[in-house]
């Protein structure tokens, strides 16, 4: 038995969910989410809850099952306050910059690295080196977190690159002279 998917979800009373065969669409004050439910999970609005069951007792129905009040509880979570990560970048003249609908990264390469800034995303940067992506998607912003990353992860010789705020980046000894 699934003990994530019997948990009913929650609705604040600003969300408004709509369900109309599998597609789920939420609605709040931070925006509006839409996602398809898998063909063996049902879903249904009681009140101020959103109940999910499931058409089966095998290992994969009970696995979506959980998957999906999950996915629903992360857009209900994500229309009311929104889901948010930080970055830090340490390097000398590591920089970023937001010019328009891209982020200009500047890390040390011969070229200016630019990420398209995806739709529904905020970023933020401030002191060159602190990168705020907001979204209400959770997917969306982690993703676009983990490209940005990507670029230059933390190296452990000197700590140089790009990581998630409050990361532990383990350091390594470098060559000793005899």
């Amino acid at each position: 038995m699934s003990r994530i998917g019997q948990k009913p979800v929650q609705l604040p009373e600003k969300v408004k969910v709509a369900i109309s065969g599998d597609q789920v669409n939420v609605e709040g004050p931070k925006g509006k989410l839409a996602w398809s439910l898998p063909k063996t999970v049902a879903a249904r609005v009681e009140g101020s809850q959103v109940i999910l069951t499931r058409q089966g007792e095998t290992r994969a129905v009970r696995a979506l099952h959980g998957l999906s009040r999950a996915l629903i509880n992360n857009m209900v979570k994500g229309v009311t306050e929104g889901f948010k990560k930080e970055l830090d970048i340490q390097g000398v003249g590591f920089k970023a910059a937001v010019q328009g609908k891209n982020l200009n990264l500047s890390l040390g390469y011969s070229h200016p690295v630019f990420k398209v800034i995806p739709e529904h995303v905020k970023v933020v940067v401030t002191d060159n080196t602190q990168v705020s992506i907001e979204g209400p998607d959770k997917q969306v912003v982690g993703q676009f977190a983990a490209e940005i990353r990507s670029v230059y992860p933390p190296e452990p010789y000197k700590g140089k690159g790009v990581r998630y705020k409050g990361e532990q980046v383990r350091r390594k000894a470098g060559k000793t002279v005899q």
